[in-house]
């Protein structure tokens, strides 16, 4: 992270792309939530391990995320984190899916908005929809405007467990299903399904475990975090992902590897 040299620290090339939140690549937001809100999660790993359940109040009370969306610095720091993950993934999603089959597209608990920057500003010809909670309204619209595509580019306020989900070519869940139960992730799944059209494509992008649940250890970390974090939350492998839009009603499965730990599943309509 740092130079040294004759005494006298500076940023190597990496930190200063990454770490510097004047650049549009930081990637900061996710230590800034490590240090205030999972440290604290991760201190009841004990408790979580020897019970197998949540440990904290989290997920009670309305939810793992209400009372995080209920106050505006928390959230904006959430948000930011949800970019310093999947900044990668984007940029590998926009580069390898193929786009130029379609035309507009949705990401269904978009963040600050990542991928649709990333996907708009790699294909001009495609017009987005983020979808959210009301309250990441301003932050998406501020991420876009930012990034210069916010003309192709648009906020679609709602809950996926309440509202039914934008109608789009193609839909995106990133680091969505982890965060919920069996039933649940089924649940998003069918409305994803119902949502697009014929020959639509809905795109799972996780830190997937790998099939024998023995090589991807960012994977099998991240379940873990989902359960000090989560009620009922866990990740998962592609087979698992397979069946699941199988049930769905997805006629065709696909997966790739895209950066780091993080692959996508893809199920053609």
């Amino acid at each position: 992270m740092l130079e040294r040299v004759n005494g006298h620290y500076s940023n190597t090339a990496e930190s200063d792309l990454f770490l510097d939140r004047a650049k549009p690549t930081y990637t900061g937001g996710l230590f800034e939530m490590a240090s205030g809100r999972l440290w604290t999660s991760w201190g009841s790993l004990t408790d979580a391990l020897r019970t197998g359940s949540l440990p904290t109040q989290a997920g009670q009370d309305g939810g793992p995320f209400e009372k995080l969306y209920s106050d505006p610095a928390s959230l904006r720091q959430f948000l930011s984190a949800m970019t310093g993950v999947s900044l990668g993934t984007a940029r590998a999603i926009a580069e390898r899916f193929p786009w130029g089959q379609y035309r507009t597209f949705a990401d269904i608990g978009c963040a600050q908005g990542a991928l649709p920057v990333q996907v708009a500003l790699a294909h001009p010809h495609l017009t987005g929809i983020g979808f959210d909670l009301p309250p990441v309204e301003p932050i998406f619209r501020e991420y876009a405007a930012s990034r210069g595509v916010n003309g192709r580019v648009r906020f679609h306020a709602g809950s996926f467990f309440q509202d039914p989900l934008p109608r789009a070519d193609v839909l995106v869940m990133g680091h969505i299903l982890h965060d919920w139960d069996l039933d649940t992730k089924r649940m998003l799944l069918k409305k994803a399904h119902e949502a697009l059209p014929k020959g639509g494509s809905l795109i799972v992008h996780e830190a997937l475990i790998d099939d024998e649940r023995r090589s991807n250890a960012f994977g099998l970390l991240m379940s873990l975090n989902m359960l000090v974090e989560t009620p009922g939350g866990f990740d998962f492998t592609a087979k698992d992902c397979f069946a699941w839009m199988r049930e769905a009603g997805f006629q065709y499965t696909s997966v790739e590897h895209l950066t780091g730990p993080d692959s996508m599943v893809v199920g053609l309509k």
